[in-house]
């Protein structure tokens, strides 16, 4: 062992303890000082890598040179030491996520064993504490298993801890973080209205001795008022429900104005605060129709997005707070309203942002199919049901506070020729309606026969048409007849996408082979602008998610310009390439200004006549080649300026567009050269 290293993790997590104690919870950043080997390593001296948190050991696995990735066994070990300060404390680690098996240990001693990389779990390890030196050991596995969720997708399950740990210290008496690793509080707004809102607050406790408690919850608003408080002795171990009012509700309303509210609920011991939870929640409302779709707080909103793998070159899904706020970044440049984060929950800061950018959310199980791949997605043993009921019922309780989510997805991509998993879907779509009411539940089929399509209150399907399918033009028909067959049923279009290679380029469109190396980002963009052209004028189309945000791995894909990545994403893997179908949809959902010329990377040009296409939501765009006006025109309804039968001269040209608003100048500008022509 390398002792240098433990010696600065132990000095640097005791600096830390002997801080003066605080009456009140605390939260200690637990990332640091860690040391990883693979289980197959049983050698008295393994060799050892010291890492902080977040870690997966896939990271350099996509893309890759074959089918597969390291599907197996890692063991992550800490030292901590003891301090008199926790003496009288209670204390517990929360891990946001350890994919997709975790086994945890404390000096020597089985803890607990969690099942599902994408929701939190959290033990208490007061008990098994030394004083002096302590060690924490966690192994954890990634390996395919028939009772852990998922069993198949068109994605890579990274294996590690792939998301933070904290160590959380509280007193005897506790607003419990053991409720399937909740804050331990549930707000809830009923009786909505503009008058007033009546707040439920459940809070959930574990309590050593229930003599002298009292707990009070204060609610204020953006600016610090106070808008509602509750008092009230505690007379249960296990937990409490009160109710307050606030009077004329400022609404959260989406993208126009995602208001929030700060709630506090403090556990008192002789009106001295002992513990404390901090929760944000909004009020609104919300419905969806079958014939006009989403309406937030009686406003209709016309929902549309994207859906992304928390997933980055280089990182995997072991994806730092940087790494997650530049995906988010990338999401509000675009100008979406609503996500849906595939194909399980994601971390808490992408909810978080969503509540504080309005951006409506759908959350859902990794309980996914294999789509047109083989497999199944689906077994009826006892064991993996119940791992999925463990999975919903701690994604819903751990975001059960976030004003953002509406819905709550309960499956992608299920087949029906195994196990038919209709009859399980129904007992889940119960169990989620047991634990959250408030919200919607619904699904992602490919299918369109109704097998499924009456088992959640909304249904969506995932359509490729002019990618897997050859009629770029056909996915209007399809929601007009799916429509009619089911004309109460509200519908929509949980993925459309097609790959792209920014590397790849052509000037004559046609379809290339889905399976081929040869993805051009034209053929992307023109898929892109056909979907959305028919799909922006449906209405009754509740909500349309493009597939995806940014490329992602995927081990069984074999094509495109790189094996081992699904390269449909609008951004490049690395995050660092904007496609040009990204900034066709930016055009008609972001509102500031632009103008971008697209095909702009397809620089070696052949044939001297060309279109030349701009995207911009602006009034008039002007275009330039080498200083030559070649004029001005108004975009179209997709915001795309076109200039036909343009000539380009032989060598370098020069393409400038630019357009006004508000007497300043938006311009953009690339460079593409004419080549072996004989015209």
């Amino acid at each position: 062992m390398n002792y240098s290293h433990l010696f600065i993790a132990i000095a640097f997590f005791y600096c830390l303890s002997i801080q003066p104690a605080k009456a009140q919870r605390q939260r200690l950043d637990f990332n640091r000082g860690w040391s990883f080997h693979f289980g197959y390593d049983t050698r008295q001296q393994p060799a050892l890598t010291y890492i902080s948190l977040p870690h997966t050991w896939n990271s350099q696995d996509a893309p890759s040179k074959q089918i597969g990735y390291l599907r197996q066994s890692g063991i992550y070990e800490k030292y901590f030491k003891y301090t008199s300060l926790w003496r009288e404390k209670r204390l517990f680690l929360y891990f946001a996520g350890a994919n997709t098996v975790a086994t945890v240990f404390l000096n020597g001693h089985w803890l607990t064993q969690h099942k599902g990389g994408y929701t939190a779990f959290c033990v208490e390890i007061t008990r098994w504490l030394n004083v002096g030196e302590n060690h924490l050991e966690v192994d954890v596995s990634n390996a395919w298993r028939p009772d852990v969720l998922p069993l198949s997708g068109d994605f890579n399950c990274y294996g590690g801890l792939h998301r933070p740990v904290t160590l959380i210290v509280t007193g005897q008496n506790c607003i419990t973080p053991l409720d399937f690793a909740s804050p331990g509080v549930y707000i809830t707004p009923e009786a909505i209205g503009p008058g007033q809102t009546k707040l439920s607050v459940r809070v959930k406790l574990s309590l050593k001795k229930l003599q002298g408690l009292t707990m009070r919850i204060i609610v204020t608003d953006r600016c610090g008022r106070q808008v509602a408080t509750n008092k009230s002795a505690v007379y249960r171990c296990t937990g409490l429900e009160r109710h307050l009012r606030i009077f004329k509700p400022h609404f959260w309303n989406g993208v126009a104005d995602p208001y929030e509210y700060h709630l506090s609920v403090q556990l008192l011991k002789n009106s001295i605060p002992i513990d404390e939870v901090k929760q944000d929640f909004g009020i609104r409302k919300f419905t969806v129709s079958s014939n006009t779709g989403f309406w937030l707080n009686d406003q209709h909103i016309d929902l549309h997005g994207v859906g992304f793998h928390e997933d980055t070159k280089g990182k995997g899904s072991s994806m730092d707070t940087d790494d997650l706020h530049n995906d988010m970044t990338l999401l509000e440049e675009l100008g979406v309203n609503a996500v849906r984060l595939t194909h399980y929950p994601h971390a808490q800061y992408c909810y978080d942002w969503c509540d504080r950018k309005g951006v409506v959310v759908w959350s859902e199980i990794p309980l996914v199919g294999p789509g047109g791949y083989s497999g199944s997605g689906y077994n009826a043993s006892p064991a993996l049901r119940q791992q999925a009921r463990q999975v919903l019922t701690e994604m819903i309780r751990q975001n059960y506070n976030h004003p953002a989510i509406c819905f709550w997805g309960l499956f992608n991509e299920l087949k029906t020729d195994g196990d038919d998993p209709v009859c399980f879907i129904k007992q889940l779509d119960q169990l989620a309606k047991k634990e959250d009411p408030s919200r919607l539940t619904t699904c992602a089929s490919f299918l369109d026969d109704d097998h499924f399509n009456h088992v959640t209150d909304l249904i969506a399907w995932n359509k490729y048409y002019g990618w897997y399918d050859s009629d770029l033009n056909k996915i209007g028909a399809w929601a007009d007849r799916i429509h009619r067959l089911y004309p109460n049923k509200p519908i929509a279009v949980s993925e459309f996408g097609a790959g792209g290679s920014v590397r790849q380029h052509t000037q004559q469109l046609s379809r290339p082979s889905p399976e081929g190396s040869f993805h051009p980002e034209e053929w992307q963009t023109a898929f892109h602008e056909a979907n959305w052209a028919m799909l922006a004028k449906r209405p009754f189309i509740w909500a349309k998610f493009v597939w995806a945000l940014k490329d992602f791995g995927s081990a069984i894909r074999t094509e495109g310009d790189t094996a081992g990545i699904n390269d449909k994403g609008l951004v490049t893997y690395d995050g660092q390439t904007k496609k040009d179908a990204f900034f066709f949809y930016k055009s008609n959902w972001n509102n500031a200004p632009m103008v971008y010329i697209a095909d702009r990377r397809n620089k070696q040009r052949t044939d001297p006549i060309t279109t030349i296409k701009v995207y911009s939501n602006l009034k008039e765009v002007a275009l330039r080649i080498n200083g030559r006006i070649i004029g001005k025109t108004m975009p179209d309804s997709l915001h795309r300026a076109c200039w036909n039968f343009v000539i380009l001269q032989k060598g370098l040209n020069l393409i400038q567009a630019s357009g006004w608003l508000d007497q300043k100048e938006y311009t953009d500008s690339c460079t593409w050269t004419l080549i072996n022509t004989n015209r």
